[in-house]
C-alpha cells in the first residue's frame, strides 16, 4: 500500500534553537514513521533575505547537518535542495497564471513590510522584492507538486496554507478535474509555546533563544540566565508558572517530572538548583545530537551527496507531474 505524502520546507536562515527543535524538527521527523516524507532546504526562499553567497551556502550545510544529526534518515526519507529541482519553478510559474494579485496583497509578510515602510514615511514597497511578494506561490508549488497529503506547519504559516489551498482549488475548478491534491495542515498543538530565557515565546526576534548545539559550559551558562521570580529557597514554588519547569518537561521522563514537581511544592529548593536540574536533562538529551552534528558538519562531501541523491529522486517525481500538467493545460 502506497504511503501518504508529507512535505516539510526548511529555510536555511540562521542558528537553530530549542524552540525550533521542539516545535518543528522533532515532530516533522516523526512523520517519516508514517508518511512518505520529503524535506527540502528552501534556499530560494532564503535568498529573499540572505544575499551573501557564503552565508547562504554555510546556512544550507548547517541546517542540513542539523536535521540529519537530529534523526532524519536519508535512507528512509528524502531531503533535497530546493534550487536543484528546476521543475518546481516551472510549476510556480504555472500557478502564477491562476493567482490573483489581491491574494498576494493580503500575505502577512508583505503587509508587515508595507506597514513598516508607511510607519517610517517611506514608499510602501521600499525594498520589497518580488521573491517576498510571491513567496506564497512558490511555497504552494513546493508542496502541491507532490500531491502532498499533509504539511506540518506552525500557526504563523496557516495563512500560507490557506493561500495554497485557494490556488489549487481555483486550478482544479477551472479545469474541472483534480490536477492538484488539496493538502492538509498538521499543526502540532501538543508542544504549545516553547518559552525562552525571558518567559516569552523562544524566538530570535526576542533574543531569548537557547541554541541547539552549544557546548556544555555555554549551555549551562545560558540556562542559568533564565528569568525566575524572587522567591526565597525556603518558599514552596508553583512549577506550572515557572519558565525553568516548562522547559524541563520537554526533555524529561514522567518520573523525573514528578520528582522535580515535588521539590517545587515542598520548598527548600533554590532557583539555581532547578536550573542545574534543567541543564543536566537538556545536556543529556542533546549530547548525541551535538556529537552527530559536529561530525556531519565537517563532512561537506557527505552533505552534498545526501542532498544530490535526494534532489535526483525529486527531479524524476516533479518531471512526471509536469508531463501531466503540460498535457492537461495545452502546453503539449
Amino acid at each position: 500500500m502506497t504511503k501518504r505524502i508529507s512535505c516539510t520546507g526548511i529555510k536555511p536562515t540562521g542558528i537553530v534553537h530549542l524552540g525550533n527543535y521542539l516545535g518543528s524538527i522533532k515532530p516533522s521527523i516523526e512523520l517519516a514513521k508514517e508518511y512518505d516524507a520529503r524535506y527540502f532546504i528552501a534556499d530560494y526562499h532564503a535568498l529573499n533575505s540572505i544575499k551573501n553567497p557564503k552565508t547562504l551556502r554555510e546556512n544550507t550545510y548547517g541546517i542540513t547537518a542539523c536535521w540529519l544529526a537530529c534523526g532524519l534518515d536519508p535512507e528512509k526519507a528524502i531531503i533535497y535542495r530546493q534550487s536543484s529541482v528546476p521543475g518546481t519553478f516551472e510549476i510556480s510559474t504555472f500557478l502564477m497564471a491562476f493567482t490573483a494579485k489581491g491574494l498576494m496583497n493580503r500575505a502577512h509578510a508583505y503587509k508587515a513590510s508595507v506597514a513598516k515602510n508607511l510607519g517610517n514615511n517611506k514608499n510602501p514597497d521600499d525594498q520589497v522584492n518580488m521573491g517576498l511578494f510571491t513567496y506564497p506561490i512558490l511555497m504552494a508549488a513546493d508542496v502541491i507538486q507532490f500531491d502532498s497529503d499533509v504539511v506540518p506547519v506552525g500557526k504563523d504559516q496557516t495563512q500560507h496554507m490557506e493561500m495554497m489551498i485557494d490556488i489549487a482549488q481555483s486550478i482544479n475548478s477551472f479545469y474541472g478535474k483534480e490536477l492538484f491534491k488539496i493538502p492538509k495542515a498538521v499543526i502540532h498543538e501538543s508542544m504549545g509555546v516553547i518559552t525562552g530565557l525571558d518567559g516569552r515565546k523562544m524566538s530570535k526576534s526576542y533574543d531569548n533563544t537557547i541554541p541547539l548545539f552549544l557546548p556544555p559550559k555555554k549551555l549551562r551558562k545560558l540556562i542559568m540566565k533564565i528569568v525566575t521570580n524572587s522567591q526565597s529557597i525556603e518558599e514552596p514554588k508553583d512549577p506550572d508558572k515557572c519558565n525553568v519547569f516548562a522547559l524541563y518537561k520537554h526533555f524529561s521522563s514522567e518520573d523525573q517530572i514528578e520528582k522535580l514537581r515535588s521539590k517545587y511544592l515542598e520548598g527548600g529548593m533554590g532557583w539555581g538548583h532547578a536550573k542545574q536540574e534543567l541543564f543536566e536533562v537538556v545536556n543529556d538529551y542533546l549530547t548525541p545530537f551535538r556529537d552527530n552534528y559536529d561530525r556531519i558538519i565537517q563532512d561537506k562531501a557527505y552533505i552534498n551527496e545526501v542532498l544530490e541523491k535526494g534532489s535526483a529522486k525529486i527531479r524524476i517525481i516533479v518531471e512526471k507531474k509536469l508531463e501531466v500538467l503540460r498535457k492537461e493545460v495545452g502546453l503539449r
